[in-house]
C-alpha cells in the first residue's frame, strides 16, 4: 500500500500524549520524541524554519511517521526512554547514554532495607517505579523513614550472627531512627509488619498508613510544632497524588507479546506491542483488508502468524483480549484485569487510533469512498432494501400545548441539507396531541413532495416510539407510499429503532457509526425544532406585552425589547436612550405614546 503524503499523516494525528517515530525514505529510524500532544508537537516541526542546521536537516530527511498513544504525560516520557535505548535513533542525543530512571528496592534479605536505585537485580528483590520526578521519590522514602525506623546499614543480619553479637548498634539507634535489629533489640516479626505496611504505601493502597500520618501529624500539632506539622501535612499531600506504577514500565511483566484488533465491515487493525524485561520496546500496528466477512478470531491469528515471523519473536506468551489456538508451545493469556489488563488496553487504544486516523486520510483522500461505505454500513445494519442516500427526521415541540411546531431536517449523504431543512405549523390539533400533530405533518410533507413531482428519501426516521411511528404511518398509508419509503422510530431512553409491524426493537452497537448518523439526525431535528418553537413563543409573548404604538412595527419593537429586557425598562428609559438603538424620529412616538401628559 502506498504511504500517504506527510501532510496527510500529520493532519490525522490524534490530540494525545504519546510517543512519535520519525523514519527516512529507506525506512531507518531517525528520532524518537515524546508529546503531551501528538498533533500539536509534530506539526511544529514543519511549519517553521529550525535555528539549527541539524534540526532543518532531519525534517528534510522525513518520509514517514509512526506513533504509540499512551495515558499520561509521564508513560509518554518513559516510552521515549526505552525505544531511544532500544532503537539508538541518529538524531536522538539526550537519552542514548545508559542511564534509567530510579526505582524504590524492597530488598530480599532478613530486615529488609528500603533504598533507591537505578538497576534492577534479579535477586527476588522488589521493585516499586520507574518514577520521572525525583522530588517525589526523595518525598516517599523521606516519608517512610519518619514513619517507620528501618535499618540503613548493609550487615548481613542472619539469625547466627545477631546471636553471635558479631554487630553493635550505631548512631542510627541512639537518635531514634532505628531499633537495633543487628543487636536482636527488635523481631524480626515486628521489623517485617513495618515492611509490609511500606510495600502497601509504594503499591498505593496507603489508607491505613494515613491514618498512622495524620496521627504523627496531631502528635506535632498538639506539641505546638507546626513547622514539623505543616511538612507531615505536604507529605500527605503529595503521597495521595501518588501514582504508583506506570503502564509502560512494570518488572512483573517480562518477555511477553501482546495483540490487540477492531475490525469494522471493510477491514481489520492489529496493533501489536513487544514487552521485553518489563517496558515496551516495539509498537506495529497492521491493517487488513476483509475479502469474505473473516471474524477477528480468523484475522488476529493470522496477524500473530505473520508478525512473530516478521519481528522474528520468540517469547512463550502472548496477551490477547480472546482466546485463540496458536499451538501448545505459546502460552495463551486473556487478562479481565491487573497490569497485564492494563497492557492490553493500551494496545486496543492504539489499534482504535490507528483506524481512527486511516478513515480521516480516506475522508480526506476518496470523500466518495467514505460516503459510500458509511451508506453501505447503514443498509446493512438497518436492513434496507437500498442504500439511505437521503434521510429525513420529525420532531414536535410544544410546551403545555402551546405553539405547538414541528421540524423535518434532511440529510444527504450522510450529511446535513440545511436548504431543505422545513417547519411546520400545526394547524389541524388543539392542543397537546403529539401523535395526531406527527400524522399531520408528516402528510403535509408527502402529499407536497407528491404534487411537486420532487424526489421522495430513501429513509424516514420520527423522533418517538411506537406510538409516534403508528401516528407516521397512518399519513404513509393514506397516501400510498407504504413499501416505497422505510420508515423507523427511534426512542430516546435506549436508543432502541422500532420498525412498522415489529414489536421487538433493533439494538445497534453504540459506538457504530450507523448509530451515530441517526443520533445526528434526531438531535438535528430538535435542535431546529426547539429553535423554531422558541422563536414562535417569544414572538407570542411580545405580542400579548407590547401594546400597539402608531407608527411602530413589530420588527422595531422586538429591537427593543432585546435591548432593553422588558416593556418596563423601557418605559423608563429617557428619548435619547431610545433615539440610540432606533432613531430620533420613532423614539420620539414612543416617547409620546408613554408618556403622553409630559409632551
Amino acid at each position: 500500500m502506498q504511504k500517504p503524503a506527510l501532510d496527510l499523516q500529520i493532519l490525522t494525528l490524534p490530540d494525545n500524549p504519546g510517543v512519535y517515530q520519525y523514519y527516512d525514505k529507506d525506512g531507518k529510524i531517525l528520532y524518537v520524541g515524546k508529546a503531551k500532544n501528538l498533533k500539536k508537537r509534530v506539526s511544529s516541526y514543519f511549519n517553521k524554519i529550525h535555528d539549527t542546521a541539524k534540526t532543518n536537516v532531519l525534517v528534510k530527511k522525513i518520509v514517514t511517521i509512526k506513533h504509540i498513544v499512551v495515558p499520561t504525560e509521564t508513560d509518554a516520557l518513559l516510552l521515549e526512554n526505552n525505544l531511544i535505548k532500544t532503537l539508538q535513533p541518529r538524531y536522538n542525543v539526550l537519552l542514548r547514554d545508559d542511564k534509567s530512571y530510579p526505582w524504590i528496592c524492597i530488598k530480599k534479605e532478613p530486615f529488609s532495607r528500603i533504598f533507591l536505585t537505578r538497576r534492577m537485580v534479579k535477586d527476588g528483590s522488589e521493585y516499586f517505579g520507574p518514577y520521572t520526578n525525583f522530588k517525589m521519590v526523595y518525598t516517599i522514602l523521606d516519608l517512610i523513614k519518619e514513619l517507620y525506623p528501618l535499618r540503613t546499614c548493609n550487615y548481613d543480619l542472619s539469625e547466627s550472627n545477631i546471636n553471635s553479637g558479631k554487630f553493635k548498634v550505631c548512631l542510627e539507634y541512639h537518635i531514634g531512627n532505628c531499633k537495633g535489629p543487628c543487636e536482636g533489640l527488635e523481631p524480626l516479626e515486628e521489623y517485617q509488619r513495618q515492611v509490609n505496611a511500606i510495600r502497601e504505601i509504594l503499591k498505593g493502597n496507603f489508607k491505613e498508613s494515613l491514618k498512622d500520618f495524620k496521627k504523627l501529624m496531631n502528635t506535632y500539632a498538639q506539641n505546638l510544632q507546626f513547622e514539623e506539622a505543616q511538612k507531615i501535612k505536604e507529605k500527605i499531600e503529595v503521597l495521595e497524588n501518588y501514582q504508583s506504577r506506570s503502564t509502560i514500565i512494570n518488572p512483573k511483566i517480562t518477555n511477553i507479546d501482546v495483540f490487540s484488533i477492531v475490525s469494522d465491515e471493510s477491514a481489520a487493525y492489529v496493533n501489536f506491542l513487544q514487552i521485553s524485561h518489563g517496558s515496551i520496546i516495539r509498537s506495529h500496528t497492521l491493517d487488513i483488508k476483509k475479502k469474505l466477512d473473516e471474524s477477528d478470531e480468523e484475522l488476529l491469528e493470522l496477524a500473530i502468524v505473520e508478525l512473530r515471523e516478521r519481528f522474528q519473536l520468540l517469547s512463550k506468551e502472548i496477551i490477547v483480549p480472546f482466546e485463540l489456538d496458536l499451538g501448545e508451545n505459546i502460552k495463551v493469556t486473556v487478562p479481565q484485569l491487573g497490569d497485564k489488563k492494563q497492557i492490553l488496553d493500551l494496545s486496543i487504544r492504539n489499534a482504535k487510533f490507528y483506524r481512527i486516523e486511516q478513515l480521516k486520510q480516506l475522508q480526506i483522500v476518496d470523500p466518495d469512498r467514505h460516503v459510500n461505505r458509511i451508506m453501505a454500513q447503514m443498509q446493512k445494519d438497518l436492513r434496507l432494501p437500498v442504500e439511505p442516500r437521503h434521510i429525513e427526521c420529525f420532531d414536535n415541540s410544544n410546551i403545555q400545548g402551546t405553539n405547538p411546531v414541528a421540524a423535518c431536517v434532511v440529510f444527504k449523504d450522510g450529511k446535513p441539507s440545511k436548504k431543505d431543512y422545513r417547519h411546520f405549523n400545526v394547524k389541524t390539533v388543539e392542543g397537546p396531541d403529539d401523535f395526531a400533530s406527527m400524522t399531520e405533518i408528516v402528510y403535509r410533507r408527502y402529499k407536497r413532495l407528491l404534487d411537486e413531482n420532487e424526489p421522495l428519501p430513501q429513509l424516514i426516521i420520527i423522533d418517538g416510539g411506537k406510538g409516534q411511528l403508528s401516528s407516521a404511518l397512518k399519513s404513509i398509508d393514506e397516501l400510498g407510499l407504504r413499501g416505497k419509503i422505510a420508515i423507523i422510530g427511534i426512542a430516546k431512553r435506549l436508543e432502541e429503532l422500532f420498525y412498522p409491524g415489529d414489536s421487538i426493537p433493533l439494538y445497534l452497537d453504540k459506538k457504530s457509526e450507523t448509530l451515530k448518523v441517526i443520533q445526528q439526525l434526531r438531535n438535528e431535528a430538535h435542535r431546529f425544532g426547539i429553535t423554531f418553537h422558541r422563536d414562535k413563543r417569544s414572538k407570542a409573548a411580545l405580542n400579548s406585552s407590547v401594546e400597539s404604538i402608531p407608527g411602530i412595527g413589530e420588527k422595531t419593537m422586538t429591537t427593543l425589547i432585546q435591548h432593553f429586557k422588558s416593556v418596563k425598562r423601557l418605559k423608563l428609559a429617557t428619548e435619547q436612550e431610545i433615539a440610540t438603538v432606533i432613531g430620533v424620529s420613532k423614539a420620539k412616538k414612543i416617547v409620546d405614546f408613554y408618556h403622553p401628559k409630559e409632551n
